[in-house]
């Protein structure tokens, strides 16, 4: 039997080493964008430049996407299964709940074409909405 923590690593050409195992592991089943700082408080001992190389690597390779939601922490979430090496399709909303702090994304609202003068190249938009989640309502 597979696991699919590990199928994901060998899918995108990804030694399943113990960190990324484990770190991979804190963003399957849920629901929320986590912050480099709640991952390392998940880890009994974890050098801080590997968390934060294992997240890049991630990125890269199109496992997570980094979210920034105005609260100047990034956060990262998992990336839908059409994203790949350099190329994210996550052209989705993020809300961003005031009083739990919590991030996710909103897959079922895209974010809108926007016409931009010519001279501009854009290569990415992003909308944060903010308010109260169901959760805390």
């Amino acid at each position: 039997m597979n696991d699919p923590i590990s199928d994901i690593l060998q899918s995108k050409g990804l030694r399943a080493t113990p960190v990324r195992l484990k770190v991979l592991e804190q963003f399957q089943g849920s629901d929320n964008a986590v912050s480099p700082k709640e991952i390392e408080l998940r880890f009994d001992q974890i050098d801080r430049i590997t968390l934060y190389r294992t997240l890049k690597s991630f990125e890269e390779k199109g496992i997570v996407h980094k979210i920034d939601d105005g609260t100047g922490t990034p956060k990262y979430a998992m990336c839908i299964d059409k994203c790949d090496e350099g190329h994210h399709h996550d052209d989705h909303v993020h809300f961003h709940c005031n009083d739990c702090g919590n991030t996710f994304c909103v897959e079922d609202v895209e974010v809108p074409y926007i016409k931009t003068p010519p001279k501009l190249k854009v290569a990415k938009t992003s909308i944060v909405m903010n308010g109260t989640c169901e959760k805390c309502q």
